[in-house]
């Protein structure tokens, strides 16, 4: 980002943390200071950049809700009982990493585990880059996701870059797609080196492949995506495969949508996949479709399984 678009940004920001209106209790000389202060040098920033600076400013009030930089998931735990949309302003996204991307772990259940994210293979030294035009909200080490960055949009939408090497932004940092963001690596619990992207809505995840296109094209599914419970539930897709994405084109079509149950069962000693098939009313087939294993699979003690209702 331009140092001036950067300096004025954090004149607004001292502004707004001091109180900056007509009730304020600020000493009149410092006001008109920072006021002569934004004006020499709102003159030599561009009108994009302004209007960049206003989206992402704390006026925003989807930026400013629970802004947290201390916590991973600063919002309250909360589910979604009806569909809800997210809109975007731009039709394609910038690639996270600089070359082709192939996924190779997808949204879904895994080892016996529910994976909220994707994983983009990438080799230690990989530059990452950000999707979208955002402020940097979140930079840590956190548990399991090892060196972190989330960034949220404007319209609330946050994504996490995880298992990184290096962190290279800082905590409540404009940035615009395709900025570098950090450096990959495997940091945190991550067999081997890779980018690990997570799509958060008000701190429920949400699955990246239903938002976006991974292929080569970056494109964004939709304007305007409705979301609905099959894809802030991991439990209902593998991460061994890609999901079919149909996006509904209203919130009466998405209401309409069928609400997907799941049920799990843990597996004790001496369990079957017949016999857990004949209690829970499903067949086999179903059972290690949903699991992503096999009629022949061990099956470990302790373990979780998806049982589809």
């Amino acid at each position: 980002m331009p140092m001036k678009r950067v300096f004025l940004f954090t004149l607004l920001t001292l502004c707004i943390q001091q109180g900056y209106s007509q009730q304020s209790r600020i000493n009149p000389t410092y006001i008109q200071y920072l006021q002569q202060k934004i004006n020499t040098y709102i003159s030599c920033v561009s009108e994009e950049d302004l209007a960049f600076l206003a989206e992402y400013s704390s006026f925003n009030p989807t930026i400013a809700e629970f802004w947290e930089t201390n916590k991973f998931n600063p919002y309250p735990k909360q589910q979604f009982t009806k569909p809800f949309s997210i809109k975007f302003k731009d039709s394609t996204y910038f690639s996270p990493v600089p070359f082709h991307k192939v996924i190779t772990s997808r949204y879904g259940w895994r080892h016996s585990r529910p994976h909220k994210g994707i994983d983009i293979d990438l080799v230690t030294g990989d530059s990452v880059h950000s999707v979208l035009d955002g402020k940097v909200r979140y930079v840590k080490y956190h548990s399991g996701h090892g060196k972190t960055v989330i960034v949220r949009n404007s319209n609330g939408l946050e994504f996490v870059y995880a298992h990184l090497s290096k962190q290279l932004v800082k905590e409540n940092q404009l940035i615009k797609k395709g900025e570098v963001i950090g450096i990959g690596g495997a940091t945190g619990n991550a067999r081997g080196s890779h980018l690990h992207l997570e799509a958060m809505y008000k701190g429920v995840q949400i699955n990246p492949e239903y938002l976006f296109d991974f292929s080569d094209n970056n494109k964004i599914r939709k304007e305007e995506i409705w979301v609905t419970n099959e894809w802030i539930t991991p439990h209902l897709h593998s991460s061994k495969r890609q999901s079919t994405v149909k996006i509904p084109d209203s919130f009466e079509e998405a209401k309409a949508k069928k609400i997907i149950k799941y049920r799990t069962h843990k597996i004790r000693r001496g369990d079957t996949l017949g016999a857990i098939a004949r209690k829970y009313g499903v067949s086999i087939s179903a059972l290690c479709k949903a699991n992503g294993i096999k009629r022949t699979t061990t099956l470990r003690i302790g373990r979780v399984l998806i049982v589809s209702m």
